[in-house]
């Protein structure tokens, strides 16, 4: 069974960095897509980025595209999110979350989830 845990969601001020963790196991990965998803209050899911684990190829929302860069760790089976420029618009809770082979965009095509990590940025 696949388990994903975040970690390093906090309160910080706008313009500030903030990295996301999300430790993945309970499967070899090396075919699967991993994503970073978030839900702001009030608001749907959102797609924010994704990455190939075997290949490392990314793809990334319009709307944190240069400010976000998705990355992995195979060594340690760690996914990361690493947000500069924090916006209080980014605030919200973000997710990983993991698939077979292909990027998606949409939750629904994401089997595999962790509980989430708060992201707050204060203006």
């Amino acid at each position: 069974q696949v388990q994903l845990v975040e970690s390093g969601g906090r309160l910080v001020q706008a313009g500030d960095s903030l990295r996301l963790s999300c430790a993945a196991s309970g499967r070899t990965f090396s075919s699967y897509t991993m994503a970073w998803f978030r839900q702001a209050p009030g608001k749907e899911r959102e797609f924010v980025a994704a990455i190939y684990w075997s290949g490392g190829g990314t793809y990334y929302a319009d709307s944190i595209k240069g400010r976000f860069t998705i990355s992995r760790d195979h060594a340690k089976n760690t996914l990361y999110l690493q947000m500069n420029s924090l916006k209080p618009e980014d605030t919200a809770v973000y997710s990983c979350a993991a698939r077979g082979f292909g990027i998606h965009t949409t939750a629904p095509q994401y089997p595999y989830w962790g509980q989430g990590t708060q992201v707050t940025v204060s203006s």
